[in-house]
C-alpha cells in the first residue's frame, strides 16, 4: 500500500510555486500522485490518500497545539483560505473520479489516518508476510512507525527515503523534546511557553538519556516532576494515542471503500482529465489506473 499525506504534498504545490492557479495546482497534485504510483505500485500496491480533516482532536485536548501556526497565518498576506479551498476542491475531484481510497475524517489529521492504517494491518504484530507500506510524506513524525518492519517512508521534500534505525528511542526522544513547530513544549516546560513567547527550559542530551532510562525501568514515574508533561506530549505525538472512536471511523472509512467500488472509478479518469483540460496528463492516463 502507498499512503500519501495529501495535505502535505498538495499544500507544497501552492507554497513552492506561489500561485492560486487552479489548473496548475490540479496538474501538479495529480502529476505527483501519478509519479508516486508509478514508482511504487509494483512493490507496494494501491494508492491511498490520507487527508487532514477539520476540528483536530489535538486542539481540543491541548488548546496550544499549533496555536502559533494559526496566529502566524492570521498575520500573513498569503491567502490561506483560498489555498485550502483549492486543496479541498481537488481532493473531492480525486475521490469522485480516481480509483484511490481517500480518507478524510472530521477530527483527524493525516497522522491519525496513517498511524491507524499501519496498525490495522492484520500482520502488524507478526514477523511474517505483512502488507508492505510506503508512506509518502516529509513529516518526520512517521518515523516512529518504522518499528514495524513493513513500513518505509519517502520524503518528497528531500527526494529520498527517511530511515530511522531505532524508532523506539526516536519516539521517546521526540516526546521528551516536544515539537516546536506544532506548539508542543519539551517536558520540562509549561503548556503556554510558546503562546506566551517564553523560552523553553533547556534539556540536555544527558537529561534525555536519563529520562529514557527511567521510563524503561518504569518505577515511580508518577512522582517525577516531568511525568505530567511527558503524558501531555505522548498523547499528542505518539500515533497509537489516536482516540478509539476516531480510529473506528478511520477503519470504517477505509473498509467501506471496497475494491469493487474503488476500481469502478477507473473509467472516470480519462473523461475527467479531458474535461479539466489536463492535456499533459492525458497521454499518461494508464499510469493513474
Amino acid at each position: 500500500m502507498i499512503i500519501v499525506d495529501y495535505s502535505g504534498i498538495a499544500l507544497a504545490s501552492i507554497i513552492i510555486n506561489k500561485t492560486f492557479d487552479e489548473q496548475l495546482i490540479r496538474h501538479m497534485i495529480l502529476n505527483s500522485l501519478r509519479m508516486y504510483r508509478t514508482k511504487y505500485k509494483e512493490e507496494y500496491g494501491d494508492l491511498v490518500l490520507a487527508v487532514d480533516g477539520p476540528n483536530n482532536w489535538r486542539r481540543k485536548a491541548f488548546p496550544q497545539y499549533k496555536a502559533s501556526r494559526k496566529k502566524d497565518r492570521g498575520k500573513s498576506t498569503f491567502d490561506w483560505n483560498e489555498a485550502f479551498r483549492i486543496l479541498n476542491m481537488v481532493r473531492e475531484e480525486i475521490a469522485e473520479h480516481f480509483p484511490y481510497k481517500v480518507i478524510h475524517i472530521d477530527g483527524c489529521e493525516a497522522d491519525d489516518i496513517i498511524g491507524t492504517i499501519v496498525t490495522m494491518n492484520p500482520d502488524s504484530n507478526r514477523d511474517f508476510n505483512p502488507e508492505k507500506i510506503m508512506i509518502v510524506s516529509s513529516d518526520r513524525d512517521f518515523l516512529q512507525l518504522q518499528k514495524y518492519k513493513f513500513v518505509r517512508q519517502f520524503s518528497p521534500l528531500l527526494k529520498k527515503e527517511l530511515i530511522e534505525k531505532n524508532p523506539r528511542v526516536y519516539l521517546q526522544t521526540h516526546i521528551i523534546k516536544g515539537d516546536k513547530g506544532d506548539g508542543v513544549p519539551n517536558i520540562l516546560s509549561d503548556d503556554n511557553v510558546f503562546v506566551e513567547g517564553f523560552r523553553q527550559t533547556p534539556i540536555s542530551k544527558k537529561k534525555i538519556d536519563n529520562i529514557i532510562e527511567d521510563l524503561e525501568e518504569g518505577e515511580l514515574l508518577y512522582a517525577a516532576s516531568w511525568y505530567r508533561n511527558y503524558c501531555r506530549n505522548k498523547k499528542l505525538i505518539d500515533l497509537t494515542e489516536t482516540p478509539e472512536e476516531l480510529r473506528k471511523k478511520i477503519i470504517n472509512s477505509f473498509m467501506d471503500q471496497d475494491s469493487a467500488t474503488v476500481w469502478s472509478k477507473r473509467g472516470k479518469v480519462f473523461p475527467y482529465l479531458v474535461a479539466k483540460r489536463c492535456n499533459n496528463l492525458i497521454e499518461s492516463v494508464q499510469e493513474f489506473i
